[in-house]
């Protein structure tokens, strides 16, 4: 099945929509699988934004119901919480610019799941985050194109 192109666009699909993984690693996965660079491309942006507008509209519930029912949970949700905050500070001061920013930069502690629980905890609503999320995983999409395509011509 992973040899089929199907199989490929699937796992990239999959990859993108992990966290910390995301678009930065199912887009390189996709190209080195051999996709063809617009359906991997196409694969990782829409497993990357899948989870998205789930995160912005339940996370806070889930983190409650995880502290209420896996007590042991509370550290690990607020440290979450704490990052995101920390990250808050570049959407406060830069709006919706800051949000796209946050998203696209593909290094770890930023991402279509970071920017999605920063708009969350900003209480934004999902016709601005969604938007602005979009528009940083396709600028995130085309910077790991970059580096993927670099990358894999030093080795070649």
């Amino acid at each position: 099945m992973l040899s089929t192109t199907l199989g490929k666009f699937f796992m990239t699909f999959l990859i993108s929509m992990i966290p910390v993984i995301e678009l930065r690693g199912g887009l390189p996965y996709g190209i080195v699988a051999g996709l063809e660079l617009p359906m991997a491309a196409l694969a990782a942006i829409l497993g990357n934004m899948l989870p998205v507008p789930f995160i912005i509209v339940f996370i806070e519930k889930v983190f409650v119901w995880l502290r209420k029912h896996i007590p042991r949970m509370d550290r690990f949700i607020t440290g979450l919480e704490k990052r995101a905050e920390n990250k808050q500070e570049t959407v406060d001061r830069y709006g919706a610019l800051g949000l796209i920013l946050l998203v696209a930069i593909p290094l770890p502690g930023t991402g279509a799941w970071t920017g999605s629980l920063v708009a969350a905890l900003m209480k934004m609503k999902l016709r601005k985050a969604i938007p602005c999320i979009f528009l940083g995983v396709i600028i995130a999409a085309i910077l790991m194109t970059v580096i993927t395509k670099l990358g894999i011509f030093a080795f070649f």
